[in-house]
Order: structure tokens, then sequence, then C-alpha cells
């Protein structure tokens, strides 16, 4: 059973759907399954590695349910938190590890899947709140963000590709005389999403944490959102793309960039395998490496995860699926031909690289692996963090279309701020 929908009408679904499993097939142990993906042809085989786990474990019936990212990131706290939701789920929240199911009793093999998966495993566990040798799932992706750069409009404008010691600048400077010469309707954008505005002010000399507490926007930071609301106001990072959606809603600008529309687009790996199947040969296009700044050359980093509650009835099963899901071969499978850095250590993967293009942006997205701060890899374990990444958005928001001038907007990030940091010692 596949089950499309977004918002939170999905997870409700998701809930009733395993409610009704239980009482109108007594004999079946019925699971969810909530996955969210930017490739559909990844979410499709996902679907059919569910039908293929159901068919191995006849006892079993998965209830695969595919829905929007902002539907998970928003909806899947508050179900959690309420005992309700999925009994699986892939998810970029680390602040989850609460609900986390400790999978390792129930697997036939723990051993053998913790040494595939090995460090990337303590990701999930966090101190004080899973037990130190714990399997609550598996890290499915490791992502970076990068800009992606339409080559051929550069070509065209007879303009370099930006150097890897560039500066945000000089890359935004760069495509909007792209613009310019071309065409083009979009020189610069990114996702609408603090985790992608994030990177570049950690290059910039931004700290989101001070003596143990959040604090934004310091000086740095301060620095690149005035250089951003800038270049909202000259045109080189149109306003429409941040301004088109309401409040702290995620929205992907990779439609965009595949019509021919974006001279430079941040975003991530995982959009390397979209790319190469939607733009085929429209136009040649790769990855550049990570804005310079103050403070060094950034890659933001992060993850999803697949990971079992523990509101499940039937730990047996969720163990089942997700040795299934995280063994070598299903991982090799999905790292090799959706082009994914996987969590698993999987010896010399073989990408499905079709393109030229394609294999040159993801040799710059390997090569970024080691170029994300410390202090970064740290903001994302923090409680809190994803409350600072909607703060951003929906603040630089009411910055770029008009509702706050800069000084108003610093003022509300650090009003905002001070009240995660009051609701986290609360608790």
């Amino acid at each position: 059973m596949r089950t499309c929908l977004s918002g939170a009408f999905a997870l409700a679904l998701a809930t009733a759907s395993f409610a009704w499993s239980s009482v109108a097939r007594a004999e079946t142990q019925t699971i969810t399954f909530l996955f969210t993906d930017d490739d559909q042809a990844y979410v499709e085989r996902m679907e059919a590695l569910s039908k293929e786990f159901e068919t191995a474990h006849p006892d079993v019936k998965v209830n695969f349910v595919s829905s929007g990212y902002d539907a998970v990131a928003k909806q899947l706290p508050v179900q959690l938190a309420v005992g309700e939701g999925p009994d699986i789920a892939k998810i970029t929240d680390w602040q989850l590890a609460p609900y986390y199911l400790d999978m390792r009793p129930y697997m036939k093999d723990p051993d053998g899947f913790a040494k595939l998966h090995g460090d990337s495993l303590n990701t999930l566990r966090f101190p004080g709140v899973n037990d130190p040798n714990s399997i609550n799932g598996y890290v499915a992706s490791q992502t970076f963000n990068l800009p992606f750069v339409n080559k051929t409009l550069f070509e065209q404008a007879n303009e370099p590709l930006p150097k890897p010691t560039a500066t945000l600048k000089d890359i935004v400077e760069a495509s909007a005389r792209v613009a310019k010469a071309t065409g083009a309707q979009i020189p610069f954008t990114m996702d609408r999403s603090g985790h992608r505005f994030s990177g570049a002010a950690f290059s910039y000399g931004s700290n989101y944490v001070k003596d143990g507490k959040f604090s934004f926007p310091d000086d740095a930071a301060k620095r690149y959102i005035t250089d951003l609301y800038n270049w909202t106001k000259d045109g080189s990072f149109p306003k429409e793309m941040w301004g088109a959606a309401g409040g702290t809603q995620y929205k992907n600008m990779g439609d965009e960039f595949v019509n021919g529309n974006v001279v430079t687009y941040l975003a991530g790996n995982w959009m390397v395998n979209p790319f190469q199947k939607k733009i085929g040969d429209g136009f040649d296009w790769t990855a550049i490496s990570a804005p310079c700044g103050d403070a060094g050359c950034y890659a933001m980093p992060g993850g999803t995860a697949i990971v079992g509650f523990k509101r499940t009835k039937h730990p047996e099963a969720v163990a089942a699926f997700i040795e299934f899901l995280g063994s070598e071969k299903i991982q090799r499978e999905i790292a090799e031909n959706y082009v994914i850095l996987t969590g698993a250590d999987i010896k010399d993967p073989q990408y499905k690289l079709e393109s030229k293009n394609a294999k040159e942006a993801m040799a710059v997205f390997l090569a970024a692996r080691d170029s994300a701060p410390q202090a970064a890899r740290d903001l994302e374990r923090l409680k809190g963090s994803g409350a600072i990444y909607q703060l951003i958005v929906q603040r630089m928001s009411q910055l770029i279309v008009g509702e706050l001038s800069l000084e108003d907007t610093f003022k509300a990030m650090a009003a905002d701020v001070d009240k995660i940091n009051g609701a986290l010692a609360a608790k």
C-alpha cells in the first residue's frame, strides 16, 4: 500500500492506517514507514523495497507513506510527542532522539549491522538519552551544501567560473554579470531553509553558540545578513525566492535551476542525481567549492537518517525492516544508483554518474567532505537548532519583503533566540 500526501493529514493517516490495520488484520503486523526525498526515483525505489520486504515477511505489512519534507519536519515531532505517528521515518531532525527505538535486542545480527555503519551510528545517539551501544536506525545520507552553477550561461557570458578561493560576494557578483549578459531571470538563489543559509554564515565567521547558549546574530552574521539584503535590493538575489512563501515554510528552488532560469543555486549533493536525470543535455552544469569568508571556506554539513520509534507495537518487525534496508546490499544499491553518500561503510561505490556534469559535480562534493567546520557539526546535534533555523527563515523573509528593517530584524532575531534559550533552560 502506498499513500502519497502532504501536510499534517499524511501523518494523521499514517497513524489511522496503523490502528485500522491492527484491528482488521490482527494476524498481520502492520508498520508505517514515512519517507520523503527530493528524488522521486528514490522514493519509488523505497516503496518497491518495502514490497520486497513484505514478500519475504508475509506476516508483516509495510504501510509506505510519502510526504513532503516540510510536513514531516513540522508535524512529526508533534505526532511523536503525543505517542502517535509512524513506526519508522526518514528524518533530518536529530532532536527526535528521545523517541528512538533501540533495535539491538530485536536484530538477527546487531554486531554486523553496527560494524557496517560504524561511527555514523553515534550521530543518532545523544549522551544521557540513548544507550551508547544502541542501534536506533542508520544514517541514510551525509550531505554538504555547495553552489551549483549553470556552466553554459557562464560560457555564453564569457565569465570564468568562480575560483575555489572565491567569496560569496565574488560568486554573487559573477552570477549577476552572467544574468545580465544572458538574460537569465535569477542570478543567485538558495532553498528557503535556515540550514542552507548557515554555511556562508560560518564562512563569514559567525558562531551560533557562545558560552553554552545560542547567540545569534553575532557581528559576522549581521554582515552576512546585510549582504544578502543588499543583493535582494539590486536583484542579484531576487526577493521572490524567499518572499513567495510564508512563515518558516521550506521551499526548494531546484526546478528553477533545472529550467535554466538560475545562474547559481546553493543546494547540496542530494540534487546531483535529480539534476542529471532532469537536465539531461539541456545545458552544462557543475558544483563549485564552498564560498570563502573571513573564517574560511565552509561547506555546511547535514544528513538524513531512517529510524524506528519506540511507540511501535511491533519492534521485531521494525528491527527486521531496518536491518533489511540498512544491509550492505541495499545500501550499496542506493549509494550507487541514487548517488548518495551513505553512513554505511560501502567499499569503492560505483556511482551511476551518467553525465560528465554529474561526475564533475560529485567530485567537488567528495572533496568538500573535510571542509565542514566542527561548530556546524555540533550545531546539528544541539537541542533547539531546528528552532534557530526556523527563526532565520521567518525573519529573513520579513526583512526581504520589507516588513522589517535591518535593525529591527537583528532585534527580532535576538529576541527569538532569548526565548529559545529560556525555553531550553526551563526544560
